[in-house]
This record gives C-alpha cells, structure tokens and sequence, in this order.
C-alpha cells in the first residue's frame, strides 16, 4: 500500500489518538479488577482516585464494585462529575500543588482512617496526583513545597528525583496513606513513569519506600544545591538523614506487608494500541522500546541518530513508535515543553533524511509543560517555513519559547485533557527510504 505524502499529518493524527485510547483508564481498571476476582468478592470497599485519570478510573471501579463502594475520594486536575454521587471531588493544583491539593491531601489521610477491618482500601493512582494530593509533613508549610517543586522542575529534576524529594516533605507520600489504614492498601496503578517503579508513581502514597533522607538531600545538591531551596525543607532533610525524623514506610516495615501494588497499564500499552493502528493504515511498524528520556534537546538528536538506520531500507511506509519522559533545563522566559522542545530539535535531523517524514512528539495526557497544546509535529520542511517566516529556531530553543514557533507554523498538537497519563509518545512516519550518508 502507498501512502501519499498530504496524508501524513491526519496519519499522525490518528495513530497518536489511537495511542492515548489504547490506555483508556476505566477500561484499565475494570480489566485488572476482573482479573483478581473483586467483582465476586462481598467486602465493602473505601476508595481513593487521584491524578490525571481519576476521574475515569473512578468510574471502572464503579462498574465492578457497585454499591458495595461504601466511601471515596476523587482528585483530578479539574472539577468533574460522577454518577452515582458517592465520591467527594476535590480539584488540586497541577504541576504545582495548590491550597486545594493540600485539603485533598488531608481528605485522602482521614478516608483511609476511616476504614475499618474487613474493609478494603483500595487507591487508584495515576500520573500528576503527587501535586493534586499534598499533605506538607510538620515543619513544612504548602508554600515551601510549592517553591521546592517549582525549582526541582525548572533545574531539570527527573520524576525519581522530584518524587523522592517530595515523599520526604509529606505525610502522604511514601506509603504514608498506607500506615494511616488499619486494613492496609491496595494500588492499582497507570503508569507515567520510565520503569513502572509503584514508589515513583504519585510518590507512592500506598507503597513501602526505598528512597531515604539521604537521597533526597543527593537530589538538592544536585540540582541547584541546598541554598536554592527553603530553609525548612533543607533543615527537615538533614535532621531526618541524622535520625531525628522518622523515615518514610520501608519494605522492612511489618506494616508493608498489607501494602499491595499492580502497575495496570503504561507506555507499552499506549505503543502496542499506536503500532496496532499504523499496521491498519498501511505502515510497516517498528518499535523503539527503549525509554527516550534525558535532556529533550540532546535526546532529540539521539533519536534522529537511531531513526536513521530504523528507516533505511523499509518495504513499505514505515511507523516509528517509541515513548518515555525527557526533561527540559529552564533558562529561558518563553513558554514550552517538553515535547515541543524535543520537536524543534529534531527538525533539523529530520531535513537531513532523504525521506518524506513527519514526527509527532505529545504528552498522552493532552499537556506539555504550562501550555495548552500537547506537544507538536515537525516534517523535512519545517525549518524552510520557519525561514520563510522569518523564525530562527535556535533562538526560540535558547528561550525555551517553542510554543510561540509552533502556533507560527500552525504545528502545535491540541488535543485538550486527554483523562489519561502514561508518559510521552513519539511517532515518525517515514514514506521513502533514509540517505546513507
């Protein structure tokens, strides 16, 4: 089958939405509940939803358990609705966390609290609740963990980073939800974090935690040094690496034997549901199943390297599906994120293939960093139309400003909230075959 070069973009399209849906949080959530037998179990259930997927994922709990959901808690970016009304709905703050995130914070502590033995408490976390759901540790005020966030990202933390900092800071994270139930906690998870790690993701509020102190204070100096952060977040870091704070919930704990996990859909999901569809449409589909993370900029240019001997000598049109989560280093005063910051740095690799090739680089959650737009598509002509307009891409990347050259090209993604998170997606559509050189 050929494929026209016009169709490219409504092939991205296409394939990127197949993707997100093919990690559809309700549908996630009722097939692994299924599969452990809840739909035939009797006990009553307390449940806690929180992050991008909340909402969604509340609802496939809904469709297994029924009635017997006796209590919940759903905290999701925005304001939502759910039928039946037997959640309270709390819309936290997201990337930074918010007065809101802080009373979604303690709601979630007293609901585990309340459950009772014979009871099940069952948390249903996806990627963003560690900023929807806060609960600041003693000492540390809501203010202090927004301005530690705020320069963890802005420094090029990864997720384990950030969250093992976070989970220091809190009576939630760390498996802190956990030790407040007296039936234990199980998690269900989706997954928006490279390696699927159950203490990453939400920083883990009903998991045990490997990451002490020590690492936490590792993260600080690393990114910035401890004299760009408060000074009692530092103090509390220090005085719980001597022992005079107790520790997060550690595997060790007896307690974390009632602390149970699964990861129910992830990065891999979304890449089988997007090569699926590229087979569909024509394309011979080739997987990256190697995380694409690090720097969005230098990660950028490895990708291209890889794609080179990807599509050297395809059949037919080729699909190159990979995902992960890169970083961006702030240093600019433009808008962006990462994955328009991974396009733009692309296109020039992209120009330099002797293929009709675009890449869509999107966040499966419909953000990429504070803008509207999910990410964005670049093609072998890209840089030519940015010259034609005037636009030198090098001094938008300097700027961090990649939102305002995409919105010039009319190249940015916008696909809204997409009610799920599983990290980035990158496909490359390639029609004719790579140059040698």
């Amino acid at each position: 089958m050929s494929v026209e070069p016009g169709r490219l973009r409504r092939d991205l399209d296409a394939i990127v939405r197949a993707g997100i849906d093919g990690v559809d949080p309700g549908m996630l959530v009722a097939r692994a509940l299924e599969r452990d037998g809840a739909a035939h179990g009797t006990e009553t259930v307390r449940l806690l939803c929180a992050g991008k997927a909340s909402a969604a994922m509340a609802a496939g709990a809904v469709i297994i358990f029924g009635r017997r959901i006796v209590g919940g808690l759903v905290v999701g970016p925005e304001p939502i609705e759910l039928d039946p009304p037997i959640f309270d709905l709390i819309a936290g703050g997201h990337p930074l966390p918010t007065v809101e995130s802080e009373v979604a914070g303690r709601r979630a502590l007293a609901l585990a609290g309340s459950v009772r033995p014979g009871e099940r408490l069952l948390c249903l976390l996806s990627g963003g609740a560690s900023a929807l759901m806060a609960a600041p540790a003693a000492g540390i005020s809501l203010a202090d963990k927004t301005a530690t966030t705020s320069h963890l990202l802005r420094a090029g933390a990864d997720i384990s980073a950030l969250n093992c900092v976070r989970k220091h800071l809190s009576d939630i994270k760390g498996g802190g939800l956990a030790r407040r139930s007296a039936a234990g906690c199980h998690t269900l998870a989706i997954s928006d974090v490279v390696g699927d790690d159950l203490g990453v993701i939400g920083s883990g509020p009903g998991v045990p935690d490997a990451t002490t102190y020590a690492d936490a204070i590792d993260a600080l100096r690393q990114f910035g040094g401890p004299g760009a952060y408060p000074v009692s977040v530092v103090a509390r870091l220090e005085a719980g690496a001597r022992g005079g704070v107790p520790e997060t919930l550690k595997p060790s704990d007896p307690r974390a034997a009632s602390a149970t996990a699964a990861v129910i859909g992830g990065r891999r999901e979304a890449m089988d549901a997007a090569c699926a569809a590229a087979r569909g449409l024509g394309y011979d589909a080739v997987r990256i199943d190697r995380p694409i993370v690090g720097e969005a900029r230098r990660a950028a240019i490895d990708y291209v390297r890889e794609i080179r001997e990807r599509i050297a000598s395809p059949n037919g049109p080729v699909c190159v599906v990979s995902s992960g989560e890169t970083t961006v280093h702030v240093t600019g005063t433009g808008r962006g994120g990462r994955n328009q910051e991974f396009a733009l740095a692309a296109a020039g690799g992209l120009a330099a293939l002797g293929s009709d090739v675009a890449l869509a680089s999107v966040g499966t959650d419909g953000i990429d960093g504070p803008t509207d737009a999910a990410g964005a598509v670049v093609d072998r002509a890209t840089l030519e139309r940015a010259r034609q307009l005037g636009l030198d891409p090098i001094d938008f990347l300097h700027r961090n400003d990649t939102y305002a050259f995409f919105d010039a090209l009319g190249d940015l993604v916008i696909t809204g909230r997409t009610g799920t998170n599983v990290g980035d997606l990158q496909i490359l559509l390639a029609l004719r075959s790579a140059k040698g050189e």
